[in-house]
């Protein structure tokens, strides 16, 4: 590559062509070596129906950053990438292209739709792929997998008939989440809760054989009466105690149910009876399994009302309720309705409103799977950052239901069970039995559904290498090493992973979950479609570049957090961008056409082992930073070296040497190339691009930055004495500079300087760097001055005379000077008058009082150093 750079950096013009030199010489391929110790990160698989958002931007980034700096820590560095088949998402959004043709899936058949649905992952399932390539993902994409694709398949099919056999997959009528929009169950994780208002609609059941006297009871779901079968109190209840084992009449359907006394029932809520409808709330299901209820299902797989409903057959369950709301006020059943907000549980796919609804579905027991994921966290095999997250993960494992694994869908894992059309038998197999083992018949059938989605991902972390195969990858880089996942799925996928690595590979999928949060707007909301504050990462990556926005996203970025995301931030990524750029051409400008060593000389001055050694600590902060996951603190430490320490410091300081076209000329150059050369691999996993594009412009070894190897601590780098002194003449400089400042004196004006302290040695090697830096016409160091009429400033080790005539025009001074002070005075006397009127305070909004209070301070702090300055003159 050219040693030439352009003058300002364009994003557009290095990026696509770094990516390919990354590619071309495949530095991103990983393959099992004896010679190097592994580390392996999975990554979370995105839909293939998905557009690459701002949460997806984070979780790469970070995964990004984590594989970068191991690459370079020398080990063999596996980063797996694929998609997975997303069946409810990508099946609608089929089925959505279909309705425009005016078909069906029951028209065409399943052989036709899923030809459909495969035509559609080939033309549009790679899109998500190639914009995580945009942000600078170094993925092995040779080992691309897909969670459909023949291997995968396979792990599938071998984990289900594992289950099967061991009794821990089993078939049976339980009650179950519905979605009457996508058509199809889903589980308990994927069910999302939201506060919404309602009503208790108060209703009254006539007893039978007691003419007059009614028991009462309130319900959310009137629309389910239709399918009560009994109802119940508390077997405790005085109350109730003479009416158990008698019956009510159902109003409207008008058909006899029994009074029964259930433990389940809450005495002190409401009238202490509840109805009891088997089949639509999984709590009157386990009521009527001890009972021996019928089970009575009201709705089609559309939540319209089927023709167990009578009258209101055929009408949508929410038209269903306000129809029988109005027959049973009509009859004097309904008593009141009480507006109530309660928690409502939703698909979180489309958000419609499910319906529990008792169905014959496939289910894995849980229990037994559980409690030893439980114990793997408990006992630290896997670990999670930060660990606050294990409550969440312990709760969900402690309280958890067998889960529901079969949908009502045609795209996906369909699920291996074959059904005799002889006999009835199930035969569980990885394909079509030729015999069936009951009755010796040949004729089968195989089960209509597919297997959740997350049945398939939960095996993700050893299927992609290759299980149940004994294949060389799995055995090198399985167990992986750090998921980086949101905390929004650790029950949704973490856990399943857990739980499904211990059952069928005896070891742990990963040793660290790294969870962070969401991204957010600069308000602090979630992005969302409704709210139209969602920030497309391609447009960001097209007008700031991807390093841009890397960095605005590992900036201020803590482990669990939810962060903002605001302009400012990425327009202070990009700044910086242009600071690292500005400062490459800086030492271009020094260096070309000299042959300048990129090696530390032999004779270091003071601010060369300064620079040295407070780059020796950096090194070792980010080190240990990012092996604790805190990268955020990791990347904050190296802008602060970089823009401060480095470019506003070092620069000039080592600029004193430059004049001189001699050893110490050659030695600075040599020093500020070194150092320039570790802040880009130091700074290389956050922004790649940038870094390995300025890397291969200077002199250096080795193919590519990103395979370099990245900084490391060493104690012969450590000056303590040279850091000591060089912080006490930035000291001095910054606290000469700050009184200029006040006094407004420009930076042309020369003044001579005055320093008292004990550390003369110190501070007469700084006189070049004071006279420079801090716009002194001299320096003179020593002891007890006496200067008439003289600035003074102190710091920790020195004080400092500037003489007045020197810096000011003293009449021009004091009359400027008088001016501001009556200008703040008038500011104050203006917030004074806001504070001590009560009528504003009583009814100003709490947020611009306290404005006017800040502003109230800042002018008192302002006259006070007016008022100094105008003393001293």
């Amino acid at each position: 590559m050219s040693k030439e750079i352009l003058k300002t950096y364009e994003p557009k013009s290095v990026e696509d062509k770094i990516y390919k030199f990354w590619i071309d010489n495949k530095f991103f391929s990983a393959s099992p070596n004896p010679e190097k110790e592994p580390y392996t990160i999975v990554i979370p698989p995105p839909n293939i129906t998905g557009q690459l958002h701002m949460g997806h931007a984070l979780d790469q980034t970070l995964q990004d950053i984590l594989i970068r700096y191991k690459r370079m820590c020398g080990f063999e560095t596996l980063w797996l990438p694929g998609t997975d088949h997303a069946s409810i998402a990508t099946e609608a959004k089929i089925v959505e292209a279909m309705k425009e043709e005016g078909i069906t899936k029951q028209q065409i058949g399943r052989e036709e739709f899923l030809k459909r649905a495969w035509a559609w992952k080939e033309k549009y399932g790679g899109t998500i792929i190639q914009q995580l390539k945009k942000l600078g993902s170094s993925c092995d994409w040779d080992k691309e997998r897909f969670t459909l694709d023949e291997g995968c398949s396979k792990a599938v099919k071998d984990v289900f008939i594992k289950l099967y056999e061991k009794g821990l997959i089993y078939q049976g009528e339980r009650i179950i989440n519905w979605c009457p929009h996508c058509k199809t169950s889903i589980s308990d994780a994927e069910v999302e809760f939201k506060e919404l208002d309602g009503s208790f609609w108060h209703l009254r059941y006539p007893i039978v054989g007691q003419e007059g006297r009614f028991i009462e009871l309130a319900t959310t779901r009137p629309e389910t009466m239709l399918g009560d079968t009994a109802v119940a109190v508390h077997p405790d209840d005085e109350r109730y105690k003479d009416l158990v084992g008698k019956k009510v009449l159902l109003p409207l359907v008008n058909k006899e149910i029994p009074i029964v006394a259930d433990e389940y029932v809450k005495m002190d809520f409401g009238t202490g009876v509840v109805k009891i409808t088997p089949a639509h709330d999984p709590n009157d299901f386990e009521v009527g399994l001890r009972h021996s209820l019928p089970i009575i299902n009201i709705f089609d797989e559309g939540g319209v009302l089927n023709e167990n409903a009578g009258k209101y057959e055929g009408l949508d369950r929410y038209e269903a309720r306000k129809v029988i709301l109005a027959d049973l006020e009509k009859d004097g059943y309904l008593i009141r309705t009480e507006p109530i907000k309660h928690n409502v549980g939703s698909c979180y796919r489309c958000s419609t409103i499910v319906e529990p609804r008792v169905s014959k579905q496939w289910f894995v027991k849980m229990k037994p799977l559980a409690d030893p994921a439980l114990e793997s966290v408990k006992n630290k095999e896997v670990k999670f950052v930060p660990e606050r997250f294990e409550k969440i993960y312990n709760h969900w494992m402690e309280n958890i239901k067998d889960w529901c694994i079969s949908r009502q869908l045609w795209w996906g894992h369909r699920i291996p069970a074959y059904y005799c059309q002889d006999c009835g038998a199930t035969v569980v197999s990885a394909d079509m039995p030729s015999v069936c083992p009951k009755c010796k018949g040949s004729s089968f059938k195989q089960d209509e559904d597919t297997l959740d989605t997350w049945f398939s991902s939960a095996l993700w972390p050893f299927s992609t290498l290759g299980w149940p195969e004994d294949t060389e990858e799995f055995k090198y880089f399985y167990p992986t090493d750090t998921l980086v996942t949101g905390y929004d799925i650790i029950f949704f996928w973490v856990a399943r992973m857990i739980f499904s690595a211990l059952e069928h590979t005896g070891e742990v999928p990963f040793k660290t979950v790294f969870v962070h949060g969401l991204v957010r707007d600069a308000q602090g909301r979630k992005m969302s479609k409704s709210l139209g504050n969602g920030i497309d990462p391609l447009e960001i990556i097209d007008k700031y570049g991807a390093d841009a926005l890397r960095f605005s996203l590992a900036t201020g970025n803590s482990p669990g957090n939810d962060m903002r995301f605001t302009k400012e931030k990425l327009e202070s990524s990009r700044n910086f961008a242009n600071k690292i750029w500005n400062a490459a051409r800086f030492i271009h400008m020094n260096i070309d056409g000299l042959d300048i060593k990129n090696e530390l000389p032999a004779d270091l001055k003071t601010e060369d082992k300064w620079i040295i050694s407070e780059l020796n600590s950096l090194i070792s902060d980010v080190n240990e930073n990012l092996e604790k996951f805190e990268l955020g603190i990791a990347v904050q430490k190296i802008y602060d070296f970089a823009w401060d320490s480095f470019c506003d410091w070092y620069i000039e300081l080592s600029k004193t040497r430059f004049i001189a076209n001699d050893e110490g000329s050659r030695s600075a150059k040599q020093v500020l190339l070194w150092v320039f050369s570790n802040i880009l691999k130091l700074l290389h996993p956050f922004m790649p691009f940038i870094t390995e594009e300025l890397w291969q412009s200077f002199p250096h070894e080795g193919d590519a930055l990103m395979i370099s190897s990245y900084p490391q601590y060493d104690k012969k780098n450590e000056y303590k004495e040279e850091v000591e002194a060089i912080n006490k003449i930035m000291s001095a400089i910054k606290a000469i500079r700050n009184r200029r400042s006040e006094m407004n004196v420009a930076p042309s004006r020369k003044a001579k300087v005055f320093i008292d302290t004990e550390f003369k040695d110190i501070y007469e090697n700084g006189k070049a760097f004071i006279e420079k830096l801090a716009c002194a016409s001299s320096v003179e160091v020593g002891q007890n001055f006496e200067i008439d009429k003289a600035v003074n400033i102190v710091t920790a080790d020195a004080k400092i005379y500037i003489p007045m005539d020197e810096l000011v025009d003293k009449q021009a001074e004091i009359k400027r000077l008088t001016k501001e002070l009556e200008k703040a005075q008038k500011e104050l006397d203006i917030c004074n008058k806001k504070l001590n009127n009560q009528g504003f305070v009583a009814k100003a909004p709490e947020n611009v009082i306290n404005g006017v209070r800040e502003k109230a301070e800042k002018q008192t702090a302002r006259i006070e150093l007016l008022k100094s300055t105008l003393s001293s003159l």
